[in-house]
């Protein structure tokens, strides 16, 4: 491998090139729309967008908040064959920090929050129906280092309190909140598309969903492909008012089934494919994959931000991965967040420019300026040496230096933190 080490307007970058590509050997899983996780991560994204836009509507900007760490509890149901009902509702632990107040103008956040809450259920699982319970605990804590003097309050002090917008500090310089890192590498490969596309087929409703009502959208899918074969692990939920006994149970298992070697058959006619679903079903004991609201939140399951698919929508434990929990971080100057979009998006750019598969990896230190890493790796694999180090620098700081547009990007929804 060859080696470069390049200061990128005070960002140290270190570019390894000709590192061995990718092989066929891959782990892949993700989580669809109904998983608790997915539930968790895009919820804590939609109270984080649904603040953001509150404050710069009101204010001009956009103020200090976080939701990453929402989590969901499971309720109870009762299932059977026809018929179901909730028995206790799920139950939703809004953990985070917020700016409650502006220059003495107060912020609707504990209604704002339950507002987004229940909208988001009644669209994303209709059949809860207002089993539904919210549970705040919501601070405007100042972070540690604001230490009293007597001289008056701290900036710090003042981060989830402003007196107005000018006690905020990114408005004269953005910097990193954190020690932490973003992650990103491209292009995916025909397993990785593959499971991505049959998870969404199944768990989004425009896809098989719309024609067959009794599929649940808490699907996760789990494949390991090498060579030539591939087998696939994954559970597809029914939803036991549309399923009248057993035996259509099981029918609708077998149109699943079907489904999935079709749409292997489409999209990878060279791939022996073999699929386990619901691998846990005892048909004769009527244990099944049956449920009321077509997730397993519905009875016990739990939903925490950042267990769930990563900023690119899959869990790859065969590629370079983070452990961040990206919803629900401020997209200002969380770099937890923005790092690992700004990461994807720079691999992506850097295989557009190469073809060459690539990986990037962003490093923040704490109180340093956003926008210039603290360190950031560029790994190239064979192809990618003929990207000249003048016009990856230019790549590298075309991406960097669009943080504040990022930010709009993601607090109108059309930004990648939740895929």
């Amino acid at each position: 491998m060859l080696r470069d080490h390049i200061d990128l307007d005070g960002s140290y970058l270190v570019v390894e090139r000709n590192v061995p590509a990718p092989g066929d050997l891959a782990i892949v899983e993700r989580k669809g729309l109904g998983h608790p996780d997915t539930l968790a991560d895009h919820l804590a994204e939609s109270l984080s967008r649904a603040y953001g836009r509150y404050t710069r509507r009101e204010f001009g900007v956009v103020l200090h908040h976080n939701f990453d760490k929402l989590s969901l509890l499971g309720g109870s149901c009762e299932v059977r064959y026809g018929a179901g009902r909730m028995v206790d509702p799920v139950r939703v632990l809004v953990n985070g920090r917020v700016a409650r107040s502006c220059g003495g103008v107060s912020i609707p956040v504990d209604d704002l929050i339950a507002g987004e809450v229940r909208g988001f259920f009644a669209d994303r699982i209709p059949e809860l129906d207002g089993h539904v319970s919210i549970e705040m605990n919501v601070t405007s804590n100042p972070s540690p280092g604001a230490v009293l003097t007597g001289q008056g309050s701290t900036d710090r002090g003042r981060w989830f309190a402003p007196r107005s917008i000018d006690d905020l500090r990114e408005r004269r310089q953005l910097l990193a909140n954190d020690t932490s890192l973003g992650t990103g590498w491209a292009p995916e490969n025909r397993v990785e598309r593959f499971v991505r596309t049959l998870t969404d087929h199944f768990s989004s409703p425009d896809g098989f969903r719309a024609s067959h009502p009794w599929c649940g959208s808490d699907v996760k899918v789990m494949a390991h492909g090498v060579d030539r074969e591939l087998d696939v692990v994954l559970a597809v939920p029914q939803k036991c008012e549309q399923v009248t006994s057993r035996a259509e149970y099981l029918e609708n298992k077998d149109a699943v089934l079907a489904e999935c070697r079709r749409i292997a058959e489409r999209s990878l006619p060279e791939v022996e494919a073999r699929f386990h679903l619901n691998a846990r079903d005892l048909p004769e004991r009527d244990e099944l994959y049956l449920t009321y609201t077509g997730s397993s939140i519905e009875s016990g399951d739990e939903g925490v931000v950042g267990r769930g698919n990563r900023v690119n929508g899959l869990i790859t434990p065969l590629r370079p991965m983070n452990v961040e929990g990206v919803s629900g971080k401020n997209p200002v100057y969380h770099v937890g967040k923005l790092y690992n979009v700004a990461a994807d998006r720079i691999a992506q750019r850097l295989f557009e420019a190469t073809g060459a598969p690539a990986e990037v990896h962003l490093v923040s230190a704490t109180g340093q300026r956003l926008d210039r890493p603290w360190r950031i790796v560029v790994r190239l694999a064979e192809g990618g040496d003929e990207l000249a180090n003048d016009k990856l620098r230019a790549l590298l700081l075309e991406t960097l230096d669009t943080f504040p547009l990022l930010t709009d990007e993601i607090i109108s929804g059309d930004g990648p933190a939740t895929a």
